[in-house]
């Protein structure tokens, strides 16, 4: 398997991540979750957020849990926010959904969210870049390298 781009980032600051492999025909959270035997919980899906008076934003929240666009809203101070579609979110990523990373998506310097929760574990699985990749990380070194700012904006899913 060739390395994605947020692999290559991390080699270059020397940042310990472990590679997890699934098919590409997996493309949510809980899939994923399945797939690697990992807790949804501390599988981490990127949302791609729009608002109509600022750039696209990445919100990262727990696999087994909605985004909470009003609390999103209260906290970032825009009540117009609403979910990119699939095709939004990949013309603003050039990332395919299901492949969707903060960490390959460093240059573009997109605002980015990170739900709370994620502190509660050493470590969290994010996307790599690519579908059917992800990664194993230390929270500090996500939250640090994308500069995610942690907010309260997950829910539970009913049922």
């Amino acid at each position: 398997m060739s390395k994605t781009n947020a692999m290559r980032m991390l080699d270059a600051k020397k940042v310990p991540y472990e590679v997890y492999t699934f098919p590409e025909e997996i493309h949510s959270a809980m899939g994923v979750s399945e797939a690697t035997g990992i807790p949804a919980k501390q599988v981490f899906k990127t949302l791609v957020v729009l608002s109509g008076r600022s750039k696209p934003l990445l919100v990262l929240v727990p696999g087994d849990c909605e985004l909470n666009l009003k609390r999103l809203g209260g906290v970032i101070g825009d009540k117009n926010l609403r979910m990119a579609t699939k095709k939004e979110a990949e013309s603003l990523t050039g990332l395919k959904t299901g492949g969707i990373s903060a960490l390959a998506l460093l240059h573009r310097k997109i605002p980015t969210f990170i739900d709370q929760t994620a502190t509660e574990f050493e470590r969290v699985l994010v996307s790599a870049g690519r579908r059917g990749v992800n990664l194993f990380i230390a929270t500090s070194d996500l939250i640090r390298l994308t500069g995610a700012k942690v907010v309260d904006v997950a829910s539970r899913r009913e049922g």
